[in-house]
């Protein structure tokens, strides 16, 4: 059986869990609803307080999706009840970031132009930039699938490169630096 799919999942007392008939798992709580479509191969009950999936096969694709929707309203339980929050650093010489109305990002990114990049409205932004050390974003959500997606787009604008260290990166994210080219004489 599935380590991750056989384990329960603990209900927190503010999130209201509902199941539909058409097996789509529905998440309420104090930071928002998120709703997953359940594939019907896979049974899913609410018993005292807790979440239990099932499967009803055991061939290799009904093993995987057991894990897989278990870690997904999972995911959806944490979102609602505490939220996603994920910080960026950008680290190079004049990289800027400006969170603008309307959810718009700008960010200067050694470019001869500005990026500017439309954030759905799930996901709340702020920009810091103090004198001395490097511009941060933090992006804040309750879906950890769409934060994930969104902060994938931005780090690939400038991927961090391993010899001077420059572009976007996790805020604590060790990077593996390189040695550069050494004098011939």
């Amino acid at each position: 059986m599935s380590r991750i799919g056989k384990l329960p999942i603990e209900i927190p007392s503010d999130v209201q869990i509902n199941v539909n008939d058409e097996n789509v798992v529905i998440v309420k709580g104090p930071l928002g609803e998120l709703s997953q479509k359940v594939n019907p191969d896979i049974e899913v009950a609410v018993k005292d307080n807790k979440i239990i999936f099932n499967r009803k096969g055991e061939l290799k694709r009904h093993k995987s999706m057991h894990g897989l929707y278990r870690s997904l309203v999972n995911n959806m339980v944490i979102g609602v009840s505490k939220g996603y929050e994920i910080k960026l650093e950008l680290v190079g010489v004049g990289y800027r970031v400006e969170a603008l109305p309307d959810n718009i990002l700008d960010l200067v990114l050694g470019y001869a132009h500005h990026i500017y990049i439309q954030l759905p409205p799930e996901i709340k932004a702020e920009a810091t930039s103090d004198k001395r050390s490097n511009p941060i974003i933090t992006l804040k959500s309750n879906d950890k699938q769409l934060i994930g997606q969104v902060v994938a787009k931005i780090r690939s604008f400038r991927k961090p490169e391993p010899y001077k260290g420059k572009g976007i990166k996790f805020v604590g994210e060790v990077l593996r630096r390189k040695a550069g080219k050494t004098a011939s004489k």
